[in-house]
């Protein structure tokens, strides 16, 4: 736990130190704010329906760009080799950059607390699907973040490892609206596979199972990935 502590730790400084972290959070606030904003006013409806309905499609470009940097920038540099070399294990590094990439997620998110809150003081909020919108939005994001760091780790080029990210959770996000393609015996499988699907599950407020195993399952996939494609680097 020390070794991955330290991890963490690091590739926060990293974020931190640097406008990265800011850009990106920035960035995301603005959207977010822009969308939630001009809807709320315009449909006058005091939910936070439309802002949990855009969050899949963001996150598929925000969380890639988080961690596009974490295995290609060290990759890059030559410093993945000296990390080797310190008393870490492969599950240390990437448990804390994959722990990196989730505590950046909160920080994007927990600003827009400011939303429910605001609608709270101006009409009957339901915290309920709200509250399970954030859990969803958390599961989201750490199974994109998963999958970023597993592209991360295929190339030395953080532009590439951005655009495979961001390319793959695109795929997961969109794959259930495209089933009118997909033959009739696969419908359920594929259907499963829509991470979108399952956000919006959870963001109603129920949490069921299913949704838990595909989130968790996702990231389990993308983490061994990354473990494998780290090996080989060896």
């Amino acid at each position: 736990m020390l070794q991955f502590t330290h991890i963490l730790k690091k590739e926060l400084k990293d974020y931190f130190i640097s406008p990265i972290a800011y850009i990106v959070i920035s960035i995301f606030l603005i959207i977010t704010g822009w969308f939630f904003f001009s809807t709320f006013f315009l449909y006058d409806q005091a939910d936070m329906r439309a802002f949990f309905s855009l969050l899949p499609i963001i996150f598929c470009f925000v969380i890639p760009a988080v961690t596009m940097r974490l295995f290609s920038e060290e990759l890059h540099a030559g410093s993945y080799e000296i990390l080797l070399t310190l008393p870490v294990t492969f599950s240390d590094i990437i448990f804390g950059k994959f722990a990196a990439g989730l505590v950046m997620t909160g920080a994007m998110l927990l600003p827009t607390l400011a939303y429910p809150i605001s609608i709270s003081l101006i009409g009957d909020l339901d915290w309920g699907p709200v509250i399970g919108g954030y859990v969803g939005a958390m599961l989201l994001g750490g199974a994109f973040s998963s999958v970023g760091l597993f592209t991360s780790s295929l190339t030395h080029n953080q532009i590439i490892a951005f655009i495979l990210g961001a390319a793959i959770c695109f795929v997961l996000t969109l794959i259930d609206k495209m089933l009118f393609f997909i033959p009739e015996t696969l419908l359920n499988v594929i259907a499963y596979l829509g991470a979108d699907f399952h956000f919006r599950n959870v963001a109603r407020g129920i949490i069921d199972s299913r949704d838990l195993i595909y989130f968790i399952s996702v990231m389990f996939i993308s983490l061994y990935g990354t473990r494998l494609a780290l090996l080989k680097k060896e």
